[in-house]
């Protein structure tokens, strides 16, 4: 009868039973979601992904060939001068 009581207790409603890995997992995952979450949107406050200047723009379409280095130079000179 003490045996039956004692398991009733362990693994009944009020033990931890079988799934009591579970809630550790949940909340471990839940905290770590919301710290990846937290720092992402940090990131994106802080300028992570910035807008490319017109100085890096003009660099890839020399570097795509869509203009010769003359006018590359040219271009970039008008680009500094005008900063």
């Amino acid at each position: 009868m003490m045996t039956m009581a004692a398991h009733a207790m362990a693994n009944g409603p009020w033990g931890p039973g079988h799934w009591w890995p579970i809630f550790p997992i949940f909340w471990l995952l839940f905290w770590g979601v919301l710290i990846f979450a937290l720092f992402r949107s940090r990131r994106r406050w802080e300028g992570w992904h910035r807008q490319p200047s017109p100085q890096d723009l003009l660099s890839e379409r020399y570097a795509r060939g869509e203009i010769s280095e003359q006018e590359y130079r040219e271009r970039l000179a008008v680009l500094k001068s005008t900063v």
